[in-house]
């Protein structure tokens, strides 16, 4: 038996409405149609059904026992439709009841905390995991549908066509000293005076180690590097140990703000990061990564409005 195209869930909707209501003019309202439409609908399942529903008193619709039994079915098989959708959007990351993070462990210290009050304050429901990484593979992770976003560098390494950015803020490099170093009270360093000291970096994949890479080839020498580590809280334990000096961001100084300096570079060995989200475009109208993007932009704004404040006035 072939199931007839005239046999649709919106007529489903339609018929469950009326026997709700019992009354055409009542479904018509709560559907926000005309009796016509709903008396059109009825009259056309029972035709793709092959079967009445209802017989007629006067203008009155009284169900049959067919009716009745239709009624449970079709309840059932809505609920069932609704479900199947629900798991195949969540399957698919759509605002689904998890919603997976992915970001830096430097942006656990401030950035992350803020985005994920705010996105529970938008959407109360929502479960989130938070997933700490590198750049390369916080994308991996994304591309691969594991994470619904990550905050990230935005550098080459996550330059990809099937995904879209948004900017959170930037951020300086530094040199990370313990706070009985040589180099601990100046005002700024030349790295070039550390030709001879021992480093401690982040691995191959972190943008810090990337960006640090850079900073050293403006300062003309290949660093000593004593050891690498996985993450930057490690690396700045490291640094407070006296184990070595590290070129890290300045959103991480607060840590061990105490214990470890951060002293500007130079100006020819300045260098930014620039921090944001990351995205896949298919999932842009998912409304769990629309309410982060909404946060996202927020912070965005007042990290603006910060630096402008901080600027020196001019006469």
């Amino acid at each position: 038996m072939q199931i007839d195209e005239e046999l649709t869930l919106k007529k489903l909707e339609v018929f469950l409405a009326f026997m709700r209501s019992g009354n055409l003019g009542k479904a018509a309202v709560e559907l926000n149609t005309s009796n016509v439409s709903v008396h059109r609908a009825i009259h056309s399942l029972e035709s793709a059904l092959r079967c009445p529903l209802f017989k007629h008193e006067g203008r009155n619709l009284i169900p049959l026992e067919s009716a009745y039994v239709l009624e449970e079915r079709a309840q059932q098989l809505v609920k069932d439709v609704l479900e199947t959708v629900r798991r195949t959007r969540e399957a698919a990351g759509f605002s689904a009841e998890r919603f997976k993070l992915g970001a830096l462990y430097s942006l656990t210290v401030k950035t992350v905390p803020q985005l994920i009050m705010g996105l529970k304050l938008r959407r109360s429901e929502l479960n989130i995991d938070l997933i700490l990484g590198s750049n390369v593979d916080l994308l991996y992770k994304l591309k691969n549908m594991e994470l619904d976003a990550i905050l990230v560098s935005l550098n080459e390494s996550v330059a990809d066509p099937d995904c879209a950015q948004v900017q959170l803020f930037s951020d300086d490099i530094f040199l990370a000293a313990p706070a009985d170093s040589p180099f601990a009270n100046q005002s700024e360093v030349d790295l070039s005076d550390l030709r001879d000291a021992t480093f401690i970096t982040l691995s191959q994949g972190f943008a810090t180690h990337q960006d640090g890479n850079r900073v050293f080839q403006l300062a003309g020498f290949e660093p000593k590097v004593a050891m690498q580590v996985n993450d930057i809280f490690t690396l700045l334990s490291m640094v407070n140990s006296g184990v070595g000096y590290a070129l890290l961001p300045g959103r991480v100084g607060m840590v061990y703000e105490s214990r470890v300096r951060l002293i500007p570079l130079q100006a020819r060995y300045h260098l930014q990061q620039h921090i944001g989200v990351v995205f896949l475009k298919a999932k842009e109208r998912d409304p769990n990564l629309l309410a982060l993007l909404a946060e996202c932009r927020m912070y965005a704004r007042r990290a603006l409005e910060q630096n402008e404040d901080a600027k020196p006035e001019t006469t």
